[in-house]
């Protein structure tokens, strides 16, 4: 198998048509499943159900696109030690349904909802990578979204959360111009003293497209803050679920052109 180091990536390009999806949002998506807290190391153990595989890339900080794999942020979140997130899981998920998965990764973590307002710098670069990700052809075919725990500490900050989350997805659908452009959206699984209105938040926000998978109840790693490998997995498994419920064409073997 080859390998590769920061100064030497393999560039490859997916083939035009793939099946773009914006991964953003705090540490949870960037991943900390087997992140070792005290040793600021990820165990680098892989579960099967992130594997990589040849359909599935990823665009880099440097946006070229190289195959996907574990930890898919760690050149994004570069303060933090990333290590398995629901990307990963959720690509291997959809691949054999859509074909090419073609992976952005944009999360941060840390990082609060008004630090990805319009203007703001990661937000901006969101859009941009985004933007870029379409270059060699291809679809944006949704944004998987998790973040919230920063805006659990003050009931200001969660108190603005909906108002702001509702921004967030009506600014990014215009600056892409894909008005119908589907969200998913992860409901906390922890976080600080206001977490129940932040998830009161995020489960309860009308707006079309935008649905929400709930975190609570999946297994956190000794931090209470952080999901583990294994829950991470599971996560990627409801954000598939999610995705095929809610935005993918229904499977068919027969063609509807002129069933009437």
């Amino acid at each position: 198998m080859a390998t590769t180091t920061d100064t030497d990536p393999i560039h490859t390009d997916p083939p035009p048509n793939k099946q773009i999806f914006i991964l953003s949002g705090q540490s949870n998506m960037a991943g900390r499943g087997g992140v070792l807290k005290k040793l600021r190391r990820w165990d680098g153990v892989v579960p099967p159900e992130a594997h990589p595989h040849p359909s599935i890339f990823r665009l880099s900080a440097k946006k070229h696109w190289e195959a996907a794999c574990e930890p898919l942020h760690a050149d994004i979140d570069t303060k933090k030690t990333c290590g398995v997130g629901p990307g990963m899981v959720f690509a291997n998920g959809v691949r054999e349904r859509v074909g090419t998965v073609a992976l952005v990764p944009c999360a941060v973590g840390g990082t609060a909802i008004r630090e990805w307002a319009r203007g703001e710098k990661l937000y901006e670069e969101m859009v941009k990578r985004a933007r870029d990700s379409v270059k060699g052809g291809g679809e944006i075919k949704a944004i998987l979204w998790f973040q919230g725990e920063s805006d659990t500490s003050t009931e200001h900050d969660a108190d603005a959360y909906q108002g702001n989350m509702e921004a967030l997805v009506a600014n990014v659908r215009r600056d892409l111009a894909l008005p119908s452009l589907p969200i998913i959206q992860v409901a906390l699984a922890s976080g600080l003293k206001y977490t129940d209105k932040v998830r009161e938040a995020q489960l309860g926000m009308k707006m079309e497209n935008l649905v929400c998978v709930d975190a609570m109840g999946l297994e956190l790693q000794e931090d209470n803050l952080h999901l583990t490998t294994h829950s991470q997995v599971i996560l990627g498994q409801m954000l598939v679920d999610a995705y095929f419920t809610h935005f993918a064409p229904p499977l068919s073997n027969e063609c509807h052109s002129s069933s009437h």
